[in-house]
This record gives C-alpha cells, sequence and structure tokens, in this order.
C-alpha cells in the first residue's frame, strides 16, 4: 500500500546547448559547455535542477536556494559532483519549487524513481 503520491513537476524552463544566432546590436555570449541561455534561469528562486545528455538520460538531479547560481556552480567547481561529466550534459531542466522541505523530498524522489546516473547521495535504487 502506498501512502503517498508525488507527482514530480514540470519543469519551468529547459535550456540546450546551442549556438548563439548573433544580431549586429547583440553582444557575444560566451558559451559555458555550450549553454549560452544561463541568464534565462531566475536569480533569486529556489528550485530543482535536472541534467541530461544527448540521449535524454538524466544524469543528475539538484536542488538550490538560487538557481541560477547553483547551476553555474556546477560548471566552475571543483566539488561538483558532475564536475567528471560536464561534457555529457545537453539539457538542463529548472523547476522552481521555494519550499527548502519540497524541494529535499522532490530530488530524493526524483534521484531514485527516475535513477540519476550520477547521483551518490539519496540513492536507494542500487
Amino acid at each position: 500500500m502506498k501512502l503517498i503520491k508525488i507527482e514530480i513537476p514540470k519543469p519551468d524552463l529547459t535550456i540546450v546547448q546551442r549556438q548563439q544566432q548573433r544580431k549586429e546590436d547583440e553582444p557575444v555570449i560566451t558559451p559555458i559547455y555550450g549553454f549560452i541561455d544561463f541568464h534565462q534561469i531566475p536569480r533569486d528562486k529556489g528550485g530543482l535542477i535536472l541534467f541530461y545528455n544527448r540521449s535524454d538520460e538524466l544524469l543528475f538531479v539538484g536542488k538550490a536556494r538560487k538557481l541560477r547560481q547553483r547551476v553555474k556552480k556546477h560548471f566552475e567547481d571543483n566539488v561538483s559532483p558532475i564536475k567528471n561529466h560536464r561534457e555529457e550534459v545537453y539539457k538542463i531542466e529548472v523547476m522552481v519549487v521555494e519550499d527548502p522541505m519540497d524541494r529535499e523530498i522532490y530530488e530524493t524522489y526524483m534521484i531514485n524513481k527516475l535513477q540519476a546516473k550520477y547521483n551518490v547521495d539519496k540513492v536507494f535504487f542500487r
């Protein structure tokens, strides 16, 4: 018997690797691992981040108090769980979830339900 039913939220934003189609008056956007749309990710909202490869395989699920800052950190710092897999990331989905408890529950649920490849904490399916 299941006691609770968790519905995974739909992404509020999806960005993929892409080339800039620059207009004359537009500044050049320097890509970070092929991504140029980090500016679309909310700066001061909390939520969940899902990283996928080109085959739509879920690589990693994370949560953040400030989404844009955390997504960028995954591509910059040396402690990110995806630091050795950044080249694999093709698509990033972002879900705004402000409540910290909700973020924690969703993150743990999605890691296990969707069997994220590179999550090592909160894993019950291995």
